[in-house]
């Protein structure tokens, strides 16, 4: 076994490999992605999107359902890309800062956006 591989987070197992992309524990079956354990490790938030891409400052989004906006008749349409987005802690769960084109600045909850 590789003794650069860390133990299992679910049961502490010791016997991980690799597959791909993802890190998996042959004794409970549990599987998961390096980077984000070793993001959780070191106090990062980890933002992931509808699909469970993990997001980063800079991504280019896409709206995947149509969002109602105060003091507007015409919401956001489902589809609408959204670039250049920032992580931030927002209120109410609004975790993405950025600027809608038509609509200006504001903020998203990344469960109604996908990476693009």
């Amino acid at each position: 076994m590789n003794e650069n591989l860390p133990p299992c987070p679910a049961c502490s197992g010791a016997y991980t490999y690799e597959m791909g992309a993802l890190l998996i524990c042959p004794e409970c079956g549990h599987e998961w992605s390096p980077t984000a354990e070793s993001a959780a490790e070191s106090g990062e938030k980890v933002v992931r999107d509808a699909v469970g891409n993990v997001l980063a400052d800079g991504d280019t989004v896409t709206v995947v359902k149509s969002l109602k906006v105060k003091g507007s008749p015409a919401g956001i349409k489902a589809g609408t890309k959204v670039r250049n987005i920032r992580l931030v802690d927002g209120v109410d769960g609004h975790d993405i800062d950025c600027k809608v084109d038509g609509f200006g600045q504001m903020q998203l909850k990344s469960s109604v956006v996908k990476k693009a």
